[in-house]
């Protein structure tokens, strides 16, 4: 069986305008944070120990874990709260509906007996707290009238709950059963954020408004707020305390996180700005952050998570980074087969080395979307969604001058000749161009309806692929294609075409769900019957050595195949990625790497079968 070796965690999904929340393990270093429809854990002190839970149906908005460690709740936009174990195979505990809208907090009472949950939903049920193990509604929470984005629980007796929201309003409630107490309106904008020290003496809330306001825990009564004295100059959307309850730390959208002293009396004064390096652009804006024993996490709109030392505030920080969206893309330098580079539709394309993990992103000086990508040494190729074709010349982690192409109609796939990368097949609509460099050789319109392409890395042939499933096979020469053969077997548009290394085969796809082997030279089909996906084909990768092709699918999974053996003993992975595998690529005889829809990459070890 293959097994997982590496996952290459995506980073949280972020929102402008909107605080997320990452929640720490009580007595480890692993935080929770979600992205689309997963839950990654991931280790603070190991990056690449990782594990994802995908058992939501909705995408997922919060997590947190127990008091004891043992149980993690997380909560979706449809309202539904998971509660599952960390351990073996996250085990179903419970699942309730607890709210009409998305969840947008939700924390666990210190006995780890209840939750409180808050967010969106129709009429008055904007907050609920209720038994972790039964459901049951303990208390009644009125007094907002929109959206409450943050809850807490007071961490010691007698209990008590505060909830902030889009009224601008934070109000305290008392119980167990929870009665409406008070409600503050200090704040002249959205209360982002709420939190409890955690001795319970006091909380603080911090706003849109670029204040932060500190309570006192028993009572509810206002004590003090954050001095405006080298404030934030951004609203705040995130505060977390020191495990001593001596200090905070606040995460804004002025780019800047801030570590404030937190006097006896209640009042807060900075001691630290924490600025992360970055281009300072939009995507630097702090959306959320969390002091996790001796880490300081803060989260940029653009997902990169910073990790500074509480004990040395001067160490640079450690840049943790990877996808957001789907990963449609993946490529392994062939001079150095353990660099993998990978790419998604936002335009964002990030070097991962097997062992270590993110190794930073290619910032190229033209960020446009991302469709189809190629990387040869030296140099990427990419497509958007705007007709032009960039070639990007890539030094270590830099990228040199990209010179672009405009074919004049929408690209569907890219193929580089790789013994002579200058020369590029680029298919359309209703046929192919032919690249050399950044001049366009020849548009030639094939007359049927092209969905995939291949170009021999020699470039004397291509394989044109079409709506119909028909492969048509061309030799070039100078400028012009001459039709060799048509090869009929798929019953489905062609999805994908890839040579195999030592050009002696190629491998063909469909949105059918069937692969084919073809022999070059006699053009007859030399591995069938690989009909083992249920949905259509996304990605095909060849082994170096030419003896293993695997396929990824929107089925979520990866399956490998021998060349020699029958398509029936195969090797399969299932739910490699949740909502489809798109990119796939061989670094090594017995390492696949997958990419998908989770935005996550992996790295899967094979074993010799004998």
């Amino acid at each position: 069986m293959p097994q997982l070796a590496e996952t290459y965690a995506c980073v949280p999904t972020t929102e402008r305008g909107r605080g997320i929340l990452i929640a720490g393990h009580p007595k480890s270093n692993t935080v929770l944070y979600t992205n689309g429809r997963s839950v990654i854990m991931i280790n603070l002190d190991n990056p690449l120990d990782v594990s994802v839970y995908a058992e939501h149906a909705y995408p997922a908005t919060v997590a947190r874990y127990s008091p004891n460690g043992e149980w993690i709740a997380s909560a979706d936009v449809s309202g539904t709260v998971r509660i599952w174990g960390t351990r073996n195979e996250f085990v179903l505990k419970k699942e309730f509906k607890v709210l009409t809208g998305r969840i947008d907090d939700l924390q666990w009472s210190p006995d780890g007996q209840r939750i409180v949950a808050c967010g969106d939903g129709k009429g008055k049920s904007l907050v609920r707290a209720f038994m972790w193990d039964s459901g049951t509604n303990v208390g009644e929470f009125d007094g907002h009238s929109r959206r409450v984005l943050s809850c807490a629980f007071k961490p010691t007796r007698p209990f008590r709950i505060v909830t902030c929201g889009e009224d601008f309003l934070v109000n305290f409630y008392e119980g167990p059963p929870f009665k409406f107490k008070q409600s503050h309106r200090d704040h002249s904008n959205f209360a982002n954020c709420v939190r409890f020290s955690p001795d319970g003496s006091k909380f603080i809330s911090v706003s849109s408004d670029k204040k932060g306001i500190i309570y006192d825990g028993k009572s509810g009564e206002k004590i003090g707020e954050l001095s405006s004295e080298y404030g934030h100059k951004g609203s705040i959307y995130a505060v977390s305390w020191s495990p001593d309850g001596k200090q905070v730390l606040t995460a804004s959208a002025d780019k800047s996180a801030k570590l404030w002293e937190i006097s006896e009396n209640g009042n807060g004064k900075v001691k630290k700005t924490l600025m992360s390096p970055g281009s300072g652009g939009v995507d630097d804006m702090l959306v959320g952050c969390l002091w996790q024993n001796d880490h300081l996490v803060t989260v940029s709109l653009g997902g990169t998570v910073s990790l500074f030392s509480a004990t040395d505030l001067d160490k640079a920080p450690l840049m943790l980074s990877g996808h957001m969206k789907n990963v449609n893309s993946l490529a392994v330098l062939k001079s150095d087969p353990k660099v993998m580079l990978s790419s998604s539709y936002d335009g964002l394309i990030i070097k991962w080395i097997q062992g270590i993990g993110y190794s930073g992103r290619l910032q190229r000086k033209e960020n446009s979307q991302i469709k189809c990508f190629a990387a040869v040494e030296e140099e990427i190729v990419t497509s958007g969604f705007d007709n032009k074709i960039w070639r990007v010349s890539v030094h270590g982690d830099q990228c040199g001058d990209a010179d672009s192409v405009d074919i004049g109609t929408q690209p569907k796939d890219l193929s580089l000749a790789l013994l002579s990368p200058e020369l590029a097949l680029v298919s359309t609509d209703s046929g192919v161009v032919l690249l050399h460099g950044t001049k366009v050789l020849s548009t030639i319109n094939l007359g049927f309806t092209v969905t995939a392409s291949a170009i021999a890395p020699d470039g004397s042939e291509a394989i044109v692929g079409g709506q119909d499933g028909k492969l048509h096979i061309y030799s070039i020469t100078g400028d012009t294609l001459k039709e060799e053969a048509v090869l009929e077997k798929h019953r489905g548009a062609v999805s994908v075409i890839r040579y195999s290394p030592d050009v002696s085969m190629f491998a063909s796809g469909d949105v059918n769900r069937e692969a084919v082997v073809w022999d070059r030279v006699s053009r007859e089909v030399k591995l069938k019957n690989m009909l083992y996906h249920t949905a259509r084909i996304n990605c095909l990768s060849w082994s170096p050595d030419s003896n293993m092709v695997a396929t990824g699918s929107l089925d979520t999974s990866v399956i490998i195949y021998e060349v020699d053996k029958p398509a029936s003993s195969r090797l399969t992975i299932k739910g490699a990625h949740l909502g489809g595998v798109y990119g796939l690529a061989f670094t090594d005889q017995y390492s696949v790497v997958s990419s998908g829809e989770d935005a996550c990459v992996r790295v899967w070890r094979l074993t010799p079968q004998s």
